[in-house]
């Protein structure tokens, strides 16, 4: 069975171009080292809750807009050989301080899925 990254992020709306962008040459170089599948979405009907939801668990502000995304592997071990890859890759290299995003607001982590239909 395969396994799962999933990342959720608030990207200013004003950087959303620069954020497609950067996500296309992220795709690009995942696939390219081997992942399955590498998939962005903007949120569409993404409601603030009143104790959780999306906007709430990334802090996102009222000119920002939430991006769910997930990476598709292997196997773990495969995630891992990919992901020291994609890591090491310069096209990846990037100075936090100009991204289109706010990293330290990133959920992230790495899901065994118990079921694929």
């Amino acid at each position: 069975m395969s396994y799962v990254d999933g990342f959720v992020i608030a990207v200013p709306k004003a950087n959303l171009d620069a954020y497609k962008e950067m996500a296309r040459t992220a795709g690009a170089v995942w696939k390219e080292h081997g992942a399955l599948a590498y998939v962005e979405c903007v949120g569409d009907d993404v409601p603030y809750g009143k104790v959780t939801s999306f906007p709430r668990a990334v802090q996102a502000k009222d000119d920002e807009i939430v991006i769910f995304s997930w990476v598709v592997y292997e196997s773990r071990q495969n995630r891992d050989a990919v992901m020291a890859k994609v890591m090491a890759d310069p096209r990846l290299k990037a100075d936090w301080s100009t991204m289109p995003f706010d990293g330290k607001r990133m959920i992230f982590g790495g899901f065994q899925p118990f079921m694929e239909l």
